[in-house]
């Protein structure tokens, strides 16, 4: 979560009492009429907090979380993401998960991330439906189970996600978790592709390439592998060079435009 969302989502609703309006001080994070001053929106944040504002606490888990006007303390941070999940913040219940997940601030542990995990996505959190399928998709504090992964990607890919989009597009590319279905993988790949993931844009250069879920196409294998390569997928360049052995110079020529004139689009 950026500042800027942090920011819309404790100055852009009204509230009512004292905590409200200590925390429109937060504006002051993003110098929206003063000076931008970190230092004195924690202390607002601070105040908001202290007060049990679920907002001002998850705020306050990021400032020193990131190390922004405080210095950075991951406990601190993970002390006050557990104030505003307990409260039913679903952002801060992701983040907590977090914590426990990489052991940040708190002793790692996985059945602890997937149960904060859980309930952030069980509120529509994609971050959490996405880290949730993951849990399951390697069996970290949870059996694994391939099915559930799936459901969770599914989940964090109609939201927009590009990660869980591909991730999906695997599962159907590999039949884990659900039934092999090229055609669901290219969907799911080039729905991630487009938005500029680029392990997606490697899988689908290859379902293009063997004309698997859709006519073999090599100008768009070869594009799809040079724009995955330009993005640092190494071994797609060694694909795009294998694949333009089959090609006419100007198909290479047409799959080398596109390229060049490819751009992402934003989710929906």
């Amino acid at each position: 979560m950026t500042w800027a969302e942090v920011s819309r989502r404790i100055t852009g609703r009204p509230r009512s009492g004292t905590a409200w309006r200590r925390t429109r001080e937060s504006r002051l994070h993003r110098g929206e009429g003063v000076p931008q001053d970190y230092k004195e929106a924690a202390k607002w944040y601070r105040l908001a907090a202290d007060l049990g504002d679920a907002n001002a606490q998850l705020a306050l888990g990021i400032i020193y979380d990131r190390g922004e006007g405080v210095p950075q303390d991951y406990k601190e941070a993970a002390k006050w993401y557990r104030l505003s999940a307990e409260q039913g913040d679903a952002t801060a219940q992701y983040f907590l998960g977090g914590m426990y997940d990489r052991g940040g601030g708190l002793p790692q542990d996985s059945k602890e991330a997937a149960k904060w995990y859980r309930l952030a996505a069980d509120l529509g959190d994609a971050n959490a439906q996405l880290a949730l399928g993951i849990i399951y998709d390697r069996g970290q504090g949870v059996p694994q189970d391939y099915k559930e992964a799936a459901n969770w990607y599914r989940l964090a890919a109609e939201h927009g996600d590009a990660d869980g989009q591909y991730l999906l597009g695997d599962m159907y590319d590999l039949g884990r978790g659900v039934p092999q279905d090229y055609n669901e993988a290219v969907k799911w790949y080039r729905l991630a592709a487009e938005q500029g993931d680029a392990t997606a844009q490697f899988g689908l250069g290859f379902l293009y390439d063997l004309g698997q879920g859709v006519p073999q196409d090599y100008v768009q294998a070869h594009m799809w592998f040079n724009l995955a390569g330009a993005a640092g997928v190494a071994d797609s360049i060694n694909e795009r060079d294998i694949i333009a052995r089959k090609m006419t110079p100007e198909q290479i020529a047409e799959a080398q435009r596109r390229a060049r004139e490819w751009k992402p689009k934003t989710s929906r």
